[in-house]
């Protein structure tokens, strides 16, 4: 696996690849990679020649007070792990280099309305943010296709439009959800929990499973459902940001009898924030 650092060493190597008529793949992530991150690759893997993965923690999608000074980085274990996966290239830039502006002249990209709502809402700019660094990555890279989880359905939708809006030659798929052996979502934010929490934690999506059961089983009072889910996890120690159904095409709030259903969550266990959902098939 090659590493670079600089947008003209990785451009330099993509336009050889491109010459050759070779399929691009690229997995974005911020490091600190785990299982999740690595059933991304081997996704990205069968769908193209080569495979580009990016580390960089994002400034932008930071809020006041989150974890920017304090995210796991660890560089030579994400590295290893990579090129163990078969990754072709790994693109580890800089802030500097990522953003040559300041931070208040930097250009931002923002997709309107689903971006404030949900963790838009509890995280304000934090889809800035994403937006802005995956466009500009989009653009670095130029690949044909990119990889996202689906843990994150909000971010994922939020791209997609993205693509969509500003006319992207990029195909968007999506990554099932890795979980650990009791159901918790595989996230790098995990090891903040400690041994208390971490065995609440897989709670969450307990959660979600009840509620997603009694959907199938003809239950339609959705905002019941949400009430019973949000008092059972606050119940256990939770701090509930939001446990809401959303249409998944638009992430609009549903009425009774809808399809194309996703349940989402977001909840705090101490200074640990948990992110999940289900898509319920009708």
């Amino acid at each position: 696996m090659k590493t670079v650092n600089t947008i003209d060493a990785l451009r330099h190597t993509v336009s050889t690849w491109r010459c050759r008529g070779e399929r691009i793949a690229f997995v974005p992530t911020m490091g600190n990679l785990h299982d999740g991150h690595l059933a991304l690759i081997d996704e990205a893997k069968k769908q193209a020649d080569r495979t580009v993965a990016s580390i960089f923690v994002n400034p932008l999608q930071f809020g006041e007070g989150e974890d920017f000074e304090t995210y796991p980085r660890t560089m030579a274990e994400d590295s290893s792990q990579l090129a163990s996966r078969g990754v072709d290239l790994l693109f580890a830039p800089s802030v500097e280099v990522m953003y040559p502006q300041t931070r208040q002249q930097q250009t931002r990209v923002e997709v309107p309305d689903v971006s404030h709502i949900l963790d838009g809402e509890f995280r304000p700019g934090f889809f800035v943010g994403v937006a802005t660094v995956v466009c500009k990555l989009f653009n670095m890279v130029q690949p044909d296709i990119a990889v996202f989880g689906e843990k994150d359905f909000q971010q994922l939708h939020i791209i997609r439009r993205m693509v969509k809006d500003l006319q992207m030659p990029i195909e968007i798929a999506a990554s099932p959800t890795v979980r650990e052996s009791d159901g918790l979502a595989m996230s790098s934010r995990n090891s903040y929990l400690d041994a208390q929490q971490r065995k609440t934690a897989p709670l969450i999506y307990r959660s979600l499973l009840q509620a997603a059961g009694e959907i199938e089983r003809g239950e339609d009072d959705y905002a019941q459902l949400e009430r019973v889910a949000t008092a059972t996890l606050e119940d256990a120690g939770f701090v509930v940001d939001y446990f809401t159904l959303r249409n998944t095409e638009t992430l609009n709030p549903v009425n009774a009898g809808e399809s194309n259903l996703v349940i989402l969550t977001a909840a705090r266990l101490g200074q640990t924030r948990l992110i999940d959902n289900i898509v319920i098939s009708q």
